[in-house]
């Protein structure tokens, strides 16, 4: 024993720490390393969460995005439709305001001519009674006024055709 080792402390010291570390192993080793596995896990699992929740995000993105241009160009349907609705009416209500107002210059045509019709009537009329009436003073007796009216009528409608032709 020249060094100062007690082999019997040896290896009862040697002993004491395989069993040391047999035990540690056991209550402490893999208890820590099964925690570390399960965190390391959880950690991963957490990460493919975040992953898939970007990548869904992502995706509701695009989907609101393509909703607004939907949205968009829907709008832009109905201001288009509303537009052609509105020219479409508008065109109606000229149309509509032209053939009124042509209607009432042809009344009105009809009844100035129908009201020159009755006073050329009437005209006549008054120039064959006063025909007459002169031709009684000229002649001084009286004439047949039926038969003075039908000539007179007769000459009113021969000049009346020359003048309109």
């Amino acid at each position: 024993m020249g060094l100062g080792i007690n082999l019997p402390g040896l290896i009862a010291q040697i002993i004491n720490f395989g069993l040391l570390l047999g035990i540690l192993y056991v209550v402490l080793y893999k208890p820590v390393l099964r925690m570390l596995d399960q965190r390391s896990q959880r950690i991963k699992d957490s990460l493919e969460q975040a992953e898939q929740l970007q990548q869904e995000s992502a995706q509701a993105e695009e989907q609101v995005k393509q909703q607004i241009d939907a949205a968009r160009q829907e709008g832009r349907n109905i201001v288009a439709q509303a537009t052609e609705v509105a020219d479409r009416v508008r065109e109606e209500a000229r149309s509509q305001a032209r053939t009124e107002a042509d209607a009432i210059i042809e009344r009105g045509r009809a009844e100035v001519q129908r009201e020159r019709d009755e006073a050329m009537e009437e005209l006549r009329r008054q120039f064959a009674d006063l025909t007459v009436s002169a031709a009684e003073r000229v002649i001084r007796t009286s004439l047949d006024v039926e038969r003075h009216r039908q000539l007179i009528d007769e000459v009113l409608q021969e000049s009346g055709n020359i003048g309109r032709n």
